[in-house]
């Protein structure tokens, strides 16, 4: 198993493509750090699942808050002693986020994904530096490749998320690799609720004439993190259109 002996800390891992991610660590023999922030009933269901496989525990924080990060990451190392890879998945969409959008949208969509990213790999960067080893897999989203008319502050906040994963390939180097993954329209979140006619639209475009699904996206977050990979600084997108997404 490629993450045997591992611990894998995945934020927003109690639902979507978090729980994706975390449920492939561990079937990849990883021990896996569940994050959340107010899903904790989600959160102990995957924590559950995983201990049937592998090794998982659960730490409620809000990642957008540096102390409470800062706190679960000393939490962390108490109780695994290190940590090999961190994804930073928490991340979310705010109906509304429009050309007269309201600053407050803006700030919280900030905050919850952008801050959140450079909370978590401030304190996480210092111990692979002190380790000798570590990687980073950020998600971010096909609008950091193309931006968005309607979802202006989404999509700044995840080409920040990118910026960000390239300062830290930089920062790690010789250290870890790190790098993001884009993800276009998944069978989570927005795309749960969204508009009939738009989520039509959306699948007409796709290859498969479906969604990605979240564990697609977990294929390649896990692909970025295996030893055997060479790749750091980029951002991979997965769209569903012909790029990178495995049958």
């Amino acid at each position: 198993m490629r993450f045997e002996g591992k611990v894998v800390l995945v934020t927003g891992s109690s639902r979507g493509i978090g729980r994706a991610i975390a449920l492939k660590f561990a079937e990849e023999g990883a021990k896996v750090v569940v994050n959340y922030s107010k899903s904790e009933d989600e959160a102990r269901e995957v924590v559950d699942e995983i201990n049937e496989i592998s090794e998982a525990v659960a730490f409620g924080c809000d990642v957008s808050d540096e102390r409470e990060v800062e706190e679960m990451i000393e939490k962390v190392m108490k109780r695994l002693g290190k940590i090999d890879v961190l994804v930073n998945n928490v991340g979310d969409y705010i109906d509304g986020d429009e050309w007269d959008g309201e600053s407050e949208i803006w700030e919280r969509t900030l905050r919850n994904n952008l801050i959140s990213v450079m909370n978590v790999s401030k304190y996480v960067s210092k111990i692979f530096l002190e380790q000798g080893f570590g990687d980073i897999v950020n998600i971010a989203s096909m609008f950091s490749f193309m931006g968005s008319f309607d979802s202006i502050a989404y999509a700044a906040s995840k080409s920040g998320v990118v910026s960000v994963s390239q300062a830290y390939c930089r920062l790690l180097s010789g250290v870890g690799r790190v790098n993001a993954v884009s993800p276009g329209a998944v069978r989570a979140g927005y795309w749960l609720r969204a508009p009939e006619d738009e989520l039509k639209e959306t699948v007409a475009g796709m290859l498969n004439g479906r969604l990605i699904e979240p564990k697609e996206v977990a294929d390649v977050v896990l692909d970025l993190a295996d030893s055997d990979c060479e790749i750091s600084g980029d951002n991979i997108l997965v769209d569903g259109k012909g790029n990178y997404l495995k049958d």
